[in-house]
């Protein structure tokens, strides 16, 4: 480090309320530590802010010494963006403060609080925000992508609940963006990932939800994954929007509720989770027990954060990852013929593949209404993950992934994938993705970071 850096540094350090670590500190493995394992940056330096006016350093201090720019939410970014080589991480991790307005139904959320933190401040009172399924997934990352999960049936996106954002920009500004301030922001940040600036305050609307709501599950055998899909595809849009079913293709957990000879079996799931009455639910589960007889099930009352919990353990940190996706139009027999044929061909019991059922509060927010990286249209949304805990096997599970969706592809929509779901963003996948919506996010580009600092994301390139 030359000396003009170093005592930049040292300026940077005395202005800070967080911390700075360089490799020679104590603390700095740590600190740089991501959820994909696969994945092992080497920052010169990182920035754990407590303050929006410490992002603003952070900024202006990177820009300054030409530093390349990482921004750390939760750590789960699929392609390990969220760090960077011999550049400057800002790690958001204690901007995680999560404030409700039960009155109003608010909630003001900092840049680095997870979906954990969220979840739990807004269940005190019995209100929650559409977000993810893994409670360590970082509220900012998965965001500003779109954010899906079990509530988006009932009330669409995280994006279609948000109502400003306070954000640092490359010039080191911090910027409110709502429909009433900076409005080609707000637009452009609701589905533009990360390319606009930081994003150190959330406010969302909440809705009523929980504490206490209905799971429930049943798994059919390898053998019946065809059979199943065809007849779940005619039973799950036709459910109450207060039900909300997940498509699972996985192995069987081990747990207490699963029969002994099952555990690990690979296999075909049914989610069910209810947010309406207990009879909603168990009417719910009946029909899905007449689809065909499954070989167990499992249905309980559980608390909303719990079940916000459910994939906590097999998501852990410390495994190596990799996924694509895409979304079909829907469950057309040879799109399950694909899935059936190619998901038994994956060797680690900790791979999956998940479909969300995108209808209801998903359509209701008009398309350009946002910077989504889908239309609004019926559809179902594929995650094809690779997990495993050992990295000699990581080749073969990321092959399966990418043969799988190589073979979905005649039978996906044309625009290309939910951007939270690449985790190789190239740029030809990313205008695709976005469609007629590229050229007005290259716009907001162009005025709020036409040197492109932030690049480390599915890039919109200025």
């Amino acid at each position: 480090m030359t000396q003009l850096a170093e005592s930049g540094l040292d300026a940077l350090r005395a202005g800070l309320e967080g911390t700075v670590f360089t490799p020679s500190d104590d603390g700095y493995d740590e600190a740089r530590r991501l959820w994909n394992a696969e994945h092992v940056r080497q920052p010169s330096v990182i920035v754990q802010v407590q303050s929006a006016a410490d992002v603003q350093a952070a900024v202006r201090y990177a820009t300054a010494e030409g530093l390349e720019i990482a921004v750390r939410g939760g750590a789960h970014n699929m392609a390990g963006l969220s760090s960077v080589d011999n550049g400057l991480m800002i790690d958001l991790a204690r901007l995680n403060q999560v404030t409700v307005d039960p009155e109003a139904r608010r909630a003001r959320v900092g840049g680095g609080a997870l979906l954990g933190d969220l979840d739990a401040a807004t269940q005190e009172h019995g209100l929650a925000v559409p977000a993810g399924i893994v409670s360590h997934t970082g509220v900012g990352g998965l965001t500003l992508g779109g954010g899906m999960g079990l509530l988006t049936r009932m009330h669409g996106l995280s994006i279609d609940n948000l109502e400003s954002v306070r954000v640092v920009i490359a010039d080191g500004s911090l910027l409110r963006a709502a429909e009433d301030e900076n409005a080609d922001l707000f637009w452009a940040v609701r589905g533009g990932g990360g390319n606009f600036g930081v994003v150190t305050e959330f406010e969302f609307r909440l809705h009523r939800a929980g504490p206490i709501v209905h799971y429930g599950i049943a798994f059919w055998g390898q053998d019946q994954g065809a059979e199943l899909l065809r007849a779940a595809r005619e039973l799950i849009p036709a459910l109450p929007r207060e039900i909300n079913v997940m498509v699972g293709c996985v192995n069987a957990p081990p747990a207490p509720f699963v029969p002994a000879e099952h555990h690990f079996k690979l296999g075909y799931a049914l989610i069910v989770v209810g947010f309406g009455s207990p009879e909603q639910h168990a009417e719910a589960m009946a029909q899905v027990r007449g689809l065909q007889p499954p070989l167990f099930e499992f249905a309980t009352p559980m608390p909303y954060t719990a079940v916000q919990q459910l994939l906590d353990e097999p998501n852990a940190w410390g495994a190596y990852h990799y996924e694509k996706g895409s979304y079909l139009e829907n469950l057309s027999d040879a799109a399950i013929d694909v899935i059936t044929e190619h998901f038994p061909r994956k060797t680690s019991p900790q791979s999956v593949a998940l479909l969300y059922h995108l209808d209801q509060g998903y359509l209701e927010t008009a398309d350009d209404a946002t910077a989504f990286s889908g239309q609004r249209t019926e559809r179902y949304a594929m995650f094809i993950i690779a997990t495993t805990p050992l990295q000699e096997a990581l080749d073969a599970e990321r092959a399966w992934v990418r043969t799988l969706w190589a073979a979905l592809q005649p039978h996906t929509i044309n625009i290309g994938s939910y951007v939270n779901g690449m985790a190789e963003p190239d740029q030809a996948r990313i205008r695709a993705a976005y469609g007629d919506k590229y050229d007005r996010l290259v716009e907001a580009k162009r005025k709020y970071d036409p040197g492109n600092v932030f690049h480390r994301n599915q890039n919109i390139v200025p």
